[in-house]
C-alpha cells in the first residue's frame, strides 16, 4: 500500500497515515476487547470495560506502529528512504523507497519488526505479573503481551510479503546470489501459506457454523489469507516483469506515435479526442513547440460539468514540470522513477525534442512481446 488516508503526524521524519479501513478495525477491536473484559470480569462497570477496551485498542495500534518504525529505523540506517507508514485494516505497512542492496541488509530490516514486537510482549508480560490479579492494569498487560507475541510470531511465518517471507528471501538471496530467484521462491512460499490460511479459515468457519458458534474468526483468517495471496502474486509478477525487461532501455519501450493537441482545446473536446484515439496522454503544442502534457488523469481531476468551460492549458502538466527520460536510460530505472512519481507516462527527449513516449500501454506491449518470445524460444 502507498501512503494515503489521514495524516496524523511524523516520526523520525516519516509521515504516518491512517487508512480509511483503520477506523473499522479499530472499532471492531475495541468492541471485541470490551466484550472479552466483560465476560472475564462481570463485576466491572460499562465505563471500565469500554474504557479499557478503547485503551487496549489504541495501544495495540501503537504496538503495530512501533513494529513498523523498527523496520524503518533499520532501513534508514542503510540510507534506504522510507516514504510513509500506513495503519490499515490488517495492521500496518512501511513504504520503503527501494529494495536493500545486500541480503544482510534485508535480513536485519525484516527481523527488526518481530524483534521489537517480542520486546513489547516481554514488557507487557512483566507489567502483568507485577500488577494485582483481576485489576485493570493486569487485564491490559495480559491482553497486550499476548497480542504482541502473536503479532511477532505470525509475521515470522515464511511467506512473502510477511517478515518471515522477507527473511526467507534474504537467506535464499545470500545462498544463490540471485535476487530474482530468491524473490520468486519467497513469493511461491507466500502463496502456499496464503492458500493454507484460506483453507484453514474456511474450515474453522464451517465448523463453527455447524456447531452454532461464531464464524467471524475463521472468515477473518481466510480474509487475511486472501490479502497475502494477492500480495504474493503481485510480487511474483513484478519480479517476472523485471526479468523480462532486463537489458531494455527507454527507446525500446517508447512509442514514436505521439498524438498532439492544442492548448486552447476544451476539456470536453479533449474527452472526445481520448475516446477517438484511445490514448491516455497527449503532447500539447503551440506553433510546433512543446508546451505541456495532457493526460486522462488530469481530465478526471476536473468536475464533469466544468469540461466545456475549461481549457487544456488550465490543467495540463507544463513543460518545465514534465518528467522525461533519455533514450538510453535503462528500462527498470525508468519504471522505478515512474513508480516513485506516480505517473503512467513519461516523455523521451533527446536534443530538446520529444522523440517518443513511454506509457503503461507501451510497457505492457513490450512485456507481452518478450514473454511470448521467451515461450517460443524456451528462454
Amino acid at each position: 500500500m502507498r501512503g494515503g488516508g489521514f495524516k496524523i503526524g511524523r516520526v523520525f521524519g516519516i509521515p504516518i497515515f491512517l487508512h480509511a479501513s483503520w477506523f473499522f478495525i479499530f472499532l471492531l477491536i475495541t468492541y471485541s476487547m470490551a466484550t472479552e473484559f466483560s465476560s472475564v470480569n462481570p463485576n466491572w462497570t460499562d465505563g471500565q470495560r469500554w474504557g479499557l477496551g478503547l485503551v487496549t485498542s489504541l495501544l495495540f495500534f501503537g504496538s503495530v506502529l512501533f513494529h513498523e518504525l523498527s523496520h524503518s529505523v533499520v532501513a534508514l540506517r542503510y540510507r534506504i528512504p522510507v516514504k510513509s507508514i500506513t495503519l490499515f485494516i490488517f495492521g500496518g505497512v512501511a513504504s520503503i523507497g527501494r529494495d536493500p542492496e545486500r541480503p544482510g541488509q534485508e535480513f536485519l530490516i525484516a527481523a527488526a519488526g518481530p524483534a521489537s514486537s517480542y520486546v513489547l510482549a516481554a514488557v507487557f508480560w512483566l507489567l502483568t505479573i507485577a500488577s494485582p490479579t483481576a485489576s485493570m492494569v493486569n487485564a491490559l498487560g495480559d491482553s497486550l503481551w499476548k497480542i504482541n507475541f502473536g503479532l511477532a510470531t505470525f509475521n515470522l511465518v515464511p511467506g512473502f510479503p510477511l517478515d518471515g517471507g522477507r527473511l526467507l528471501r534474504s537467506i535464499v538471496w545470500g545462498i544463490t546470489k540471485d535476487y530474482g530467484r530468491a524473490t520468486r521462491f519467497a513469493a511461491r512460499s507466500g502463496q502456499a501459506v496464503a492458500y493454507g490460511m484460506i483453507a484453514l479459515g474456511l474450515w474453522f468457519a464451517v465448523r463453527a457454523y455447524t456447531a452454532g458458534g461464531d464464524v467471524l474468526g475463521g472468515l477473518w483468517l481466510a480474509f487475511i489469507g486472501w490479502f497475502l495471496l494477492s500480495a504474493a502474486r503481485a510480487s511474483y509478477a513484478q519480479i517476472n516483469a523485471q526479468g523480462v525487461l532486463e537489458g531494455l532501455r527507454a527507446a525500446d519501450l517508447m512509442t514514436a506515435e505521439m498524438s498532439t493537441i492544442g492548448r486552447d482545446m476544451s476539456l470536453e473536446e479533449y474527452a472526445q479526442e481520448v475516446a477517438r484515439t484511445g490514448r491516455r496522454a497527449h503532447l500539447v503544442v503551440t506553433d510546433a513547440k512543446l508546451v505541456g502534457l495532457m493526460t486522462l488523469e488530469a481530465l478526471q481531476s476536473v468536475p464533469r460539468e466544468e469540461w466545456g468551460m475549461t481549457s487544456v492549458q488550465a490543467v495540463m502538466l507544463p513543460r518545465d514540470r514534465l518528467q522525461w527520460a533519455a533514450p538510453d536510460e535503462p528500462a527498470m530505472d525508468l519504471l522505478e522513477r515512474m513508480r516513485r512519481a506516480q505517473v503512467n507516462q513519461m516523455a523521451v527527449i533527446t536534443d530538446g525534442n520529444v522523440v517518443g513516449m513511454v506509457t503503461r500501454d507501451s510497457v505492457q506491449r513490450a512485456l507481452e512481446t518478450r514473454s511470448d518470445l521467451a515461450r517460443v524460444t524456451g528462454r
